[in-house]
């Protein structure tokens, strides 16, 4: 069953390398189709989301099967329930790049953006060229150095992001009122992929599927605890008068009570989130 569980679970992990490989080529074109008015390469990305979008159904019901028919736990758990959440944000971000490319193809041969956002568009999309190349490497090797840079260019992304908002509320905004929308559309289109491409290296991360656990804080023990272990085994041992045995069972109860009220918040005291 185990030989069984690896050969599935390794499918998975092909379709879901093919996946990511399709989410970065998407990006690349939908840039391409943005910055040059590329329309071939509009088109392309545009088809191609068809691919991702089976791809991540193809990921997601095998995922399902493996949960039903192999029961796993622990950390195969883990892996199987990231794979899925991580086949649902590549299919988003490989929408994200349909949504820039739809808006290139919209109005060429003209550019969705004016020539003074030119600059801006380029800039936010050598980040998200590095990036969508980083996310690769990162299914492969697990690699927190590449995982750092990730989120250093998500956040230059944010502050281009922030910048976009700027050039459209300046007076000296000389574009249309359609390309005043398609810049802060795709502005925040290029966003949301950067902030994807940080969410699947949370969800892959083995930090991230290690189940929450409590602090590693040692309560010290109170007396109580030595004190019923006194009454519990001097109350099995020795046969004692009604009053007597009714005195050392309520001071046995008593103290267990308080030993609860002690010890059971901490043991219910979870990491935040």
């Amino acid at each position: 069953m185990r030989v069984i569980f690896n050969e599935e679970l390794k499918a998975v992990a092909d379709d879901l390398d093919h996946m990511v490989k399709g989410v970065r080529k998407a990006i690349n074109g939908a840039g391409d189709a943005l910055l040059n008015q590329n329309l071939e390469a509009a088109q392309a990305v545009i088809d191609g989301d068809i691919e991702i979008d089976a791809l991540e159904a193809s990921v997601v019901d095998q995922c399902v099967k493996l949960l039903a028919k192999q029961n796993p736990v622990a950390t195969d758990l883990r892996v199987v329930v990231s794979t899925m959440r991580l086949a649902t944000t590549f299919e988003r971000m490989g929408d994200l790049a349909r949504h820039i490319a739809e808006a290139a193809r919209r109005t060429y041969p003209a550019s969705p953006l004016p020539a003074e956002a030119q600059p801006l568009f380029a800039e936010m999309q050598a980040f998200l060229n590095d990036v969508a190349d980083q996310t690769v490497a990162m299914l492969s090797d697990r690699d927190t150095k590449t995982a750092e840079q990730i989120i250093i260019n998500d956040d230059k992304l944010d502050e281009l992001h922030k910048k976009t908002f700027e050039l459209a509320q300046s007076a000296d905004w000389s574009g249309t009122n359609q390309q005043l929308i398609d810049v802060v559309l795709i502005g925040r289109f290029m966003e949301r992929l950067g902030d994807h491409a940080v969410s699947a290296w949370c969800t892959s991360s083995p930090v991230s599927t290690r189940p929450r656990s409590r602090p590693a804080t040692k309560t010290p023990t109170s007396p109580d605890f030595f004190l019923a272990i006194f009454f519990f085994i001097f109350f099995l041992r020795r046969r004692l008068p009604f009053p007597t045995e009714a005195a050392f069972l309520f001071c046995f109860c008593n103290l267990s009570a308080r030993i609860v009220k002690h010890y059971l918040p901490h043991y219910f005291t979870f990491v935040k989130p």
